[in-house]
């Protein structure tokens, strides 16, 4: 039996730019505490959030940003949690301080 893919992620990069995470969840449902890998400790902006109240949304998501902590033993070396709205994308740019 082949699972279906429900959420798909990816890291958009550019020389010279911060790494931009697109994180979408193709299903009704909500996610609460989806791990996510990030190439970077630090906060994560939400740039875009598909579900926002002014695209007819739900108006839920991560308050606008999240932060990502370093981990050990791991793919990348981040990792965070986000809550994904229904039927959503989101952007998260990476804010260096």
């Amino acid at each position: 039996m082949i699972t279906p893919i429900r959420c798909w992620l990816w890291l958009r990069k550019a020389p010279g730019a911060d790494p931009v995470l697109v994180v979408s969840n193709f299903t009704p449902v909500p996610r609460s505490g989806y791990k996510v890998p990030m190439p970077h400790a630090g906060k994560w902006v939400e740039r875009i959030n598909t579900d926002a109240g002014w695209y007819s949304g739900s108006n839920t998501g991560n308050r606008g940003a999240v932060e990502a902590h370093a981990v050990e033993g791991r793919h990348w070396p981040a990792e965070a949690e986000l809550y994904l709205p229904p039927l959503s994308t989101l952007f998260l740019k990476f804010e260096p301080e």
